[in-house]
């Protein structure tokens, strides 16, 4: 089968702005790794840290000559200059997603923006409507949509090949919050256990939105109504660190969700498996190059990332020849290229190729609706509770 790749390169390259991300900071280096794979994004300009001071030793380290102490003073400064960012990439703990959002949006400034779009529903639907009205793209980095063997499963279930979709299976598990490592001052468990920065959700938020946007996107399901079972494992802990979560689906389909963060032995295992009245298929992150296809009544048989078998929008996605792995920085990467092309035809005023596909507002105020039903069906007693979207 022939790759024909992710790369959109053209020059001049997009160029990119960053709030957040600076020393210490995880998913800003995964960012501007993303960023630059297919080189079609140049990183001009940052506000790395809530400190002034640290957020010029950032850009020090980074090589980025223009530093500023506020997103504010970026947003502003940046807009005025005939060279300023045309996209911002926001990597702040949840709290602050809707205020740097905010500020660049009003200035027809681009986003691209961790996951969850904002640490409130209504902060959620707040940005998306001023997002809306402004016109800009927005891009969420829910990266495991950009996976090779997901597109190929989306595509499998859009084509009809599992038949009607009766059951979606997916989790989460994780065991890195199994023990108080936020009462060390580590600065990832302190922020995400804190819900005044990550929001009314613990795992639910940092994971359970990556789960319940993955099983969305392929199963192409709307969720009905859920009853979730949150827990706090760890004592003292004011945030869930587990979930159990059965959803209803509109049409009839049923699902179930786990997530936690506390599951000891699991170091990042999501996993999806979906069943129709014709076939199954299951993938799992850990193993990300191989879909695993069983039609009811037939032997099971493995779908392998560019191998014989997968179709074009698995192609699309893929950067190399098959045995040769690919993984998270690809698939974080391949939200990015799928964001250039969007900005890159909005510049060039041409068409947008109709397969360009990434998580966007609709997906963030479904992911934050989610964390809110969670939280509000768990008070409840686990009460079957409808998403406020």
């Amino acid at each position: 089968m022939a790759i024909t790749g992710a790369h959109v390169a053209r020059s001049p390259r997009i160029r990119l702005g960053m709030v957040g991300g600076g020393r210490d900071a995880f998913i800003g280096a995964v960012h501007r790794i993303a960023s630059r794979i297919d080189d079609q994004y140049e990183l001009v300009a940052g506000c790395f840290s809530s400190s002034t001071e640290k957020s010029l030793a950032s850009a020090a380290d980074l090589g980025v000559a223009r530093a500023y102490g506020s997103y504010g003073e970026m947003a502003a400064k940046e807009a005025r200059r005939t060279d300023g960012v045309e996209m911002v990439a926001i990597v702040t703990p949840n709290h602050m997603h809707a205020p740097v959002a905010l500020q660049f949006i009003k200035r027809g400034i681009h986003v691209i923006c961790d996951k969850p779009l904002t640490a409130t529903l209504p902060e959620a639907k707040k940005l998306a409507k001023a997002a809306e009205a402004s016109g800009v793209i927005f891009a969420l980095t829910h990266n495991y949509t950009g996976y090779p063997m997901v597109r190929q499963a989306k595509a499998m279930v859009d084509a009809g090949t599992l038949g009607d979709i009766r059951l979606v299976q997916v989790e989460y598990a994780q065991d890195w919050l199994a023990e108080p490592l936020e009462a060390s001052g580590q600065k990832q468990a302190d922020w995400r256990t804190d819900p005044a920065r990550t929001g009314a959700g613990g795992s639910t938020g940092d994971i359970g939105t990556h789960a319940f946007n993955l099983a969305n996107f392929v199963s192409g399901l709307t969720l009905e109504s859920l009853a979730a079972d949150l827990q706090s494992f760890v004592p003292g802990r004011r945030v869930d660190d587990n979930a159990h979560v059965m959803m209803r689906y509109h049409g009839g389909a049923r699902g179930m969700l786990w997530c936690s963060q506390v599951a000891s032995g699991c170091e990042n295992a999501l996993r999806l498996r979906i069943y129709g009245t014709k076939a199954g298929i299951e993938w799992e992150q850990e193993n990300p190059n191989y879909l695993w296809v069983t039609p009811l009544g037939a032997p099971r048989y493995r779908l392998t990332r560019g191998g014989a078998g997968t179709g074009p929008e698995a192609a699309r996605m893929t950067r190399v020849p098959p045995g040769h792995p690919e993984g998270y920085l690809e698939g974080f990467a391949n939200i990015y290229a799928e964001a250039a092309r969007a900005i890159l035809s909005r510049r060039d005023g041409t068409a947008l190729d109709s397969a360009v596909t990434f998580p966007g507002l609709k997906e963030g105020v479904e992911g934050v609706a989610f964390v809110d039903a969670c939280v509000r069906s768990a008070g409840r007693n686990g009460a079957w509770t409808s998403l406020a979207v």
